[in-house]
């Protein structure tokens, strides 16, 4: 189980982007990196290019770059405070995410 999954807001720990707030577009859980949306935005440039009988002109372009998982914390729903995660089992042997700060269940 992943202690961080899409969808989850979260907030930057250490970077350029230090105390953002966003929500988890994909986990790359081969790269240990997450991709968060409207931090660490990067920016591409593209040069014209004809495709077909279309011309399409010179752009740049701005995208959501990937950010190792050891720098954002998981923002809890119910106390609203970045956090650490903790798991735990529930009576009927499911496996949940808790907040280790007030100590209520993730998910």
């Amino acid at each position: 189980m992943q202690r961080i999954k899409k969808g989850d807001t979260v907030e930057v720990i250490a970077g350029k982007d230090l105390g953002e707030r966003g929500e988890v577009i994909t986990t790359l859980l081969k790269d240990d990196r997450v991709v968060v949306s409207g931090v660490n935005v990067g920016k591409k440039h593209e040069k014209a290019k004809q495709i077909g009988n279309r011309q399409i002109p010179a752009q740049i372009l701005e995208f959501n770059a990937p950010l190792h998982i050891s720098n954002v914390k998981l923002v809890c729903p119910s106390c609203d405070k970045a956090t650490r995660v903790g798991f735990r089992f529930k009576d009927d042997g499911r496996k949940v995410r808790f907040c280790k700060a007030c100590n209520t269940d993730i998910d």
